[in-house]
C-alpha cells in the first residue's frame, strides 16, 4: 500500500510541474501587456520599457522560469503585480471561499447521487425512469443558468438566501452556511446526475453478481446485503467518477463565483489573467493543482482500501 501511495504522489509532483511549467509559458507571451496594464494606457514606449525591465520581462523566458520556479519550491510565489500584495497571502484568504463552494457542492453530489442512485437500481420501475429523467435533465443544464434561476427565485424573489457575498466561517456559522448554499446547489448539479447514473449502473452490475445471490440464500437480509455487500463493491466506480466531477466543480467554480460575488480564487483567476498578473495566475495554477492532487491521492486511498487489487499495481 505504501509504493501504491508513493507512486500516486510522485505522479502528482509530475503533473504539478508540467502544468506550472505550461502555465507560467503560456503567460510570457503576455508580459508585455502586464507592462502596458501597469504603466497605464497613456504611458510612453520608454516608461512601458521601463517598466518591463522592472519586472523582469526584458530576461530571456528560461531565467524568468528559473527564477520562479527557484522561489516557488521555497514557497515564495512573488508579489502580485498590480497590487503588491504577497501572492500566498492574498491566496489565503481566496482559497477558503472556494473550497467552500467546492467541498460543499461535492458533499451534497456524493449524498443525493449515491440516494438516487441506488433508489433508481433498486426500483427498477417508474422511479427508476424518473431518477434518469431527472439526472438527464440536471445534467443538460448549465451551471450558470441554474446559479442565475436559483438566484433570480430563491435570493431575490423570495429572498430566503443571499444573491451576493460571502461570510467566512469564522465570523459567523449560519451566515457562511447561508451565503454558499445557493452556489454550492448550482456548481453540484451537474456533478448529481453524472454520478448517480455511474452509482446506478454500478449497483445493478453487482446485484447481478453470483455472490449476491448466495448471500440472500444465507438469509440475511435485502438491507445488510445492499449496504455492507453491494455499496462497498460499486463504489470504486463512483469514486473515480467523483474525483472526475471534483476537477470539474474547481473549474466551474471561476463562473459560480462571478455570478454570486464572491471573492474566491476563480474571481482572482479570471482577472489576474485578464490583467497578465503572471505571479497570482501562477500561485493560483499551484494552489488548485495542489489540491486536486490531494483530493485524488485520498480519492486513490479509498479505492486502495475498498479493492485491493489496485495497491499492487
Amino acid at each position: 500500500m505504501l509504493t501504491f501511495l508513493v507512486r500516486r504522489v510522485l505522479a502528482g509532483l509530475v503533473l504539478l510541474y508540467v502544468l506550472a511549467t505550461a502555465a507560467f509559458a503560456m503567460m510570457s507571451l503576455t508580459g508585455a501587456d502586464a507592462a502596458r496594464n501597469i504603466a497605464g494606457q497613456m504611458a510612453t514606449q520608454d516608461q512601458v520599457a521601463a517598466k518591463s525591465q522592472e519586472l523582469g520581462l526584458d530576461r530571456p523566458w528560461l531565467s524568468q522560469y528559473g527564477d520562479w520556479l527557484g522561489h516557488a519550491v521555497r514557497g515564495d510565489f512573488g508579489a502580485s503585480w498590480f497590487s503588491g500584495e504577497p501572492v500566498s497571502s492574498s491566496l489565503v484568504l481566496k482559497v477558503p471561499v472556494t473550497l467552500s463552494v467546492v467541498v460543499a457542492g461535492l458533499i451534497l453530489a456524493t449524498v443525493l447521487s449515491v440516494v438516487l442512485g441506488v433508489a433508481a437500481a433498486v426500483r427498477r420501475g417508474w422511479l427508476d425512469r424518473l431518477v434518469q429523467l431527472t439526472a438527464i435533465t440536471g445534467y443538460a443544464v448549465p451551471g450558470f443558468l441554474m446559479a442565475l434561476l436559483l438566484s433570480a427565485t430563491l435570493a431575490v424573489e423570495l429572498g430566503w438566501l443571499p444573491a451576493t457575498g460571502y461570510v467566512p466561517l469564522s465570523t459567523s456559522l449560519s451566515g457562511w452556511f447561508r451565503s454558499i448554499t445557493l452556489p454550492a446547489i448550482s456548481l453540484s448539479i451537474g456533478a448529481i446526475a453524472a454520478t448517480a447514473q455511474q452509482v446506478r449502473g454500478s449497483v445493478i452490475d453487482v446485484l447481478r453478481q453470483d455472490f449476491v445471490r448466495t448471500l440472500r440464500s444465507r438469509g440475511l437480509s435485502e438491507r445488510r446485503v445492499l449496504f455492507r455487500h453491494v455499496l462497498r463493491n460499486a463504489a470504486p466506480p463512483a469514486l473515480t467518477v467523483l474525483s472526475l466531477q471534483f476537477i470539474g466543480l474547481v473549474g466551474g467554480a471561476v463562473i459560480i463565483e462571478k455570478v454570486f460575488g464572491l471573492p474566491g480564487v476563480g474571481s482572482a483567476a479570471v482577472e489576474a489573467t485578464v490583467n497578465g498578473d503572471t505571479p497570482l495566475v501562477m500561485g493560483v495554477v499551484v494552489y488548485l493543482v495542489f489540491i486536486v492532487v490531494a483530493v485524488n491521492l485520498l480519492v486513490d486511498f479509498a479505492y486502495g482500501w475498498l479493492n485491493p487489487k489496485v495497491r499492487v499495481r
